[in-house]
């Protein structure tokens, strides 16, 4: 007897395949961002980071909803589609890609200027001081100091992208194969009473939530660590 129903084992895979993809993106993505944010303070940086971290206050169904006009055939995400001969992005893996990646940008953007922050600006002074390339000062002294930060916001990306349920049910909808992550599948799953099913992944979100925090937990331990 199979543990895993085919459709379960379909809805694990996107899962991964999503939070993967939008992990890598949101990284490289939230790198310059947080640089760009971490110094000099201006107030209307501050303004433009408030604008980043909304989805950590806003109900997920409000922003599934503006992603949703944003995706369909009338808005932009319409004009992009048609680029290679789509209608819309909504009901999509990139709309999906493209709304868990927006929505998760603040997890990772905020542990980040953080590191930076509190990197301050000696390091980068004394590579410069030694002759060493704006590049070569960035991989080599800027990543490594401010890595536990890094290390942080990769493991909250992934791990929000994973639970998520609100905005992928807006903008993703509930297509099998194409758009049905875990959560949809689980909220689906306990509509049409499959309990079995409901119960292996509901067991698989805690226990991936609990070694989430536990991962989280060390980082934050080695930091401390590292600092004092």
């Amino acid at each position: 007897m199979k543990v895993l129903s085919p459709d379960v084992t379909e809805a694990v895979v996107l899962t991964l395949e999503l939070a993967a993809v939008t992990t890598t993106l949101l990284i490289a993505i939230a790198l310059p961002i947080s640089w760009w944010l971490a110094w000099p303070r201006r107030w209307w940086k501050s303004v433009i980071g408030a604008v980043i971290s909304l989805p950590l206050v806003l109900p997920p169904s409000v922003l599934g909803f503006y992603f949703l006009v944003a995706f369909g055939p009338s808005g932009p995400g319409g004009w992009v589609a048609r680029l290679w001969g789509g209608r819309t992005l909504a009901f999509s893996f990139p709309g999906l890609v493209i709304g868990s990646l927006l929505y998760a940008l603040p997890f990772a953007v905020q542990p980040i200027q953080n590191a930076f922050q509190a990197m301050g600006r000696q390091p980068l002074e004394v590579a410069a001081t030694l002759g060493a390339s704006p590049w070569r000062t960035f991989h080599s002294v800027v990543i490594p100091l401010a890595w536990p930060g890094i290390a942080t916001a990769i493991v909250l990306g992934f791990a929000h992208t994973v639970g998520e349920f609100g905005i992928v049910l807006m903008i993703g909808g509930d297509i099998p194969g194409h758009t049905r992550v875990l959560s949809v599948a689980l909220y689906d799953y306990v509509e049409n009473a499959r309990w079995h099913d409901a119960n292996i992944i509901a067991a698989g979100m805690v226990a991936f939530s609990f070694l989430t925090i536990m991962l989280l937990s060390s980082l934050q331990l080695r930091t401390r660590g590292r600092d004092s």
